[in-house]
C-alpha cells in the first residue's frame, strides 16, 4: 500500500494570491442566472480573481457533483443530478455575452450515466460552435472509465484541443486517484492523438512525486502524442484534502518544463500557479506558433 504523505507543510508567502471579489461578482451573477458552473469556483482555482477579472472562465458541464473521491480536488462530492437539457445553449449565450474566443469546457466526472457525459459534451460543441463560429474550443475531459465509444462521440466533434490531465506519477495514482487509471488515461491521449486535435495534459507536482517518475510520466506523455503540457504546484484546497508534501519555486517549474521539452513536448507552461485551464488561449497560441 502507498505511504501517506507527508504532514502538512505551511504554504509559503510567495504562493498566496489576493482574491479581488468586486472583479469576480458580474461574471458570477450571469453564470447563476442561467445555472452554469465553472470549474474555477468549484475547485476553488487560485486563479479565479484573474481569470474571471479578464471575462473568461472555464465552464462545467453535467453540474458541480463528482461521483470520484480524488483526494486532491475541491469539486462536491456526492449523487449527481440529471443532466440539464439546457445547459448547451446556456453556455453556447454565456460565450457569446462575454465574448470569448477559447472556450474552455469541462465536467465533472459521470461514472453514473452510461457515456461518462459524452453525450452532453458533444451538444455542448454543438451548441457553443453554432453561437459563436468563430470561436476556438478546447474540451477538458474525464476518462469516460476506458469507453472508446464515448471518446470518440466527443472527438467527432473535432474540438481544437483535447485535454484530459494525467495529474500526478503511475505510483501515486491508488492515493490521490483511487477511481482513475494511469494506463487508461494514457490510452484517452493515445487515441485522441489519432485523429486532428491538438492533444494537451496536466499534472501536478508537491504530492512526494521523484524526479524519475516525473520523467518517466513525460515519456508516457510524449508517446501518446501530447503536444501541450501543463505543470503546476499542488495547493490542498483544505484540511480535509491531501496534504502538500512540497512546495517548489519558479526555478524548480522551469527545470522541469525544460526536461519536458527535452524528451519531445513541444510546448510547456510551468509555474507554481499554472492550472490546465489557466490562460488557456495564449497557451494555444504558443503551441500554433512553435514557441
Amino acid at each position: 500500500m502507498e505511504k501517506a504523505l507527508p504532514l502538512r507543510t505551511k504554504k509559503p508567502d510567495w504562493l498566496r494570491k489576493k482574491l479581488s471579489f468586486n472583479e469576480t461578482a458580474e461574471i458570477k451573477r450571469s453564470l447563476r442566472k442561467k445555472n452554469l458552473h465553472t470549474v474555477c469556483e468549484s475547485a476553488r482555482c487560485p486563479n479565479i480573481g484573474e481569470c474571471f477579472s479578464r471575462k473568461t472562465a472555464t465552464f462545467m458541464i453535467l453540474g458541480d457533483i463528482c461521483n470520484r473521491t480524488c483526494g486532491y480536488c475541491a469539486v462536491q462530492r456526492g449523487i449527481p443530478a440529471s443532466p440539464d437539457p439546457s445547459e448547451p445553449d446556456n453556455i453556447a449565450r454565456m460565450v457569446k455575452e462575454l465574448g470569448i474566443t477559447h472556450a474552455v469546457i469541462t465536467s465533472v466526472t459521470r461514472d453514473d450515466l452510461h457515456d461518462g457525459g459524452a453525450e452532453q459534451f458533444a451538444k455542448t460543441v454543438r451548441a457553443v460552435r453554432r453561437d459563436n463560429p468563430s470561436t476556438m474550443i478546447e474540451l477538458l475531459i474525464p476518462d469516460f472509465k476506458g469507453d472508446t465509444d464515448a471518446l470518440d462521440a466527443v472527438l467527432r466533434e473535432k474540438p481544437e484541443i483535447l485535454n484530459h490531465n494525467i495529474e500526478t506519477v503511475e505510483r501515486l495514482y491508488p492515493l490521490i486517484r483511487p477511481q482513475a487509471d494511469f494506463t487508461r488515461s494514457i490510452g484517452v491521449l493515445k487515441r485522441s492523438s489519432l485523429r486532428n486535435v491538438t492533444v494537451k495534459s496536466g499534472i501536478m507536482i508537491g504530492f512526494g512525486e521523484e524526479e524519475k517518475e516525473l520523467m518517466t510520466t513525460f515519456e508516457n506523455l510524449k508517446d501518446a502524442g501530447v503536444e501541450i503540457l501543463t505543470i503546476g504546484q499542488y495547493l490542498s484546497p483544505s484540511k480535509g484534502h491531501l496534504p502538500v508534501a512540497e512546495y517548489f519555486p519558479q526555478e524548480r517549474f522551469d527545470t522541469l518544463a525544460e526536461s519536458a521539452r527535452s524528451i519531445g513536448i513541444p510546448t510547456v507552461f510551468s509555474a507554481p500557479f499554472v492550472r490546465s485551464s489557466y490562460m488557456a488561449e495564449d497557451v494555444a497560441k504558443l503551441e500554433k506558433s512553435g514557441s
